[in-house]
């Protein structure tokens, strides 16, 4: 019979004092605390994810909204980037982002209006608007990547990806939001994939992107660039 300091003589069950016991509860209740706090602590990480299956409509809609002056950066890097081409490339380049400056201000304005009304109609012309873009952006790339000159080819490039990353960011916050069917119907409008214009786009770059937006370091965004991009392509985008 074991005696506790306390001069107390108690005895579990099985043979253990309740002093063994006491510790073994608390370890097991340390260690719960320790899973939950690692479950927290990751998904305090991927708060600023833009793809949160679990974050409410008003956050994500916000999210959302907040892209947006990085995507009206980005077009307007893209017009002026057109004056820097030749003659012949300037051409082709300003023919191939022609609708740019007017898809990111509709998306702008569709983004806001679902921010103020998270409603089913709002959404749809969100999901609508988004495909659209994204779809102008993935057949700018592949007409940029047609550019003979080199440097001209490179200039291009660098511009529009800086538009994708935008709005490949607002769409996976979309696909979030979205139901099955309607996420099935998005990905139905996407004829041009992400497979056919991924070889295109250089992935630090878009990285640093995401980092540089939600205040991060590189390996974070990593992740969050590769989850959205799995996500993506496992819907058909």
């Amino acid at each position: 019979m074991a005696r506790d300091p306390g001069g107390k003589s108690t005895q579990a069950g099985n043979g253990q004092s309740t002093n063994d016991a006491l510790a073994s509860s608390t370890s097991g209740a340390t260690s719960t605390s320790g899973a939950i706090l690692r479950a927290g602590v990751v998904m305090a990480l991927l708060l600023p994810l833009p793809l949160l299956d679990g974050c409410n409509s008003t956050s994500v809609a916000q999210n959302i909204v907040n892209w947006t002056p990085a995507l009206q950066s980005a077009v307007a890097s893209v017009d002026a980037t057109a004056a820097l081409l030749s003659p012949q490339n300037e051409a082709i380049f300003a023919a191939a982002t022609l609708g740019f400056d007017t898809a990111s201000n509709l998306l702008v304005q569709q983004a806001k209006a679902y921010l103020a009304n998270p409603s089913s109609s709002t959404l749809a012309n969100l999901q609508t608007q988004v495909v659209t873009f994204q779809q102008q952006v993935n057949a700018s790339l592949l007409t940029a990547a047609g550019i003979t000159d080199a440097a001209s080819r490179q200039r291009a490039l660098v511009a529009v990806q800086a538009v994708a990353t935008a709005v490949s960011a607002i769409l996976a916050l979309v696909q979030s939001i979205s139901s099955g069917k309607a996420v099935a119907q998005m990905a139905a409008a996407s004829a041009i994939k992400i497979v056919q214009v991924e070889p295109l786009l250089d992935r630090h770059a878009t990285v640093r992107a995401v980092a540089e937006h939600y205040g991060e370091s590189d390996d974070m965004a990593a992740r969050q660039v590769e989850h959205a991009h799995t996500m993506a392509l496992q819907a058909g985008f």
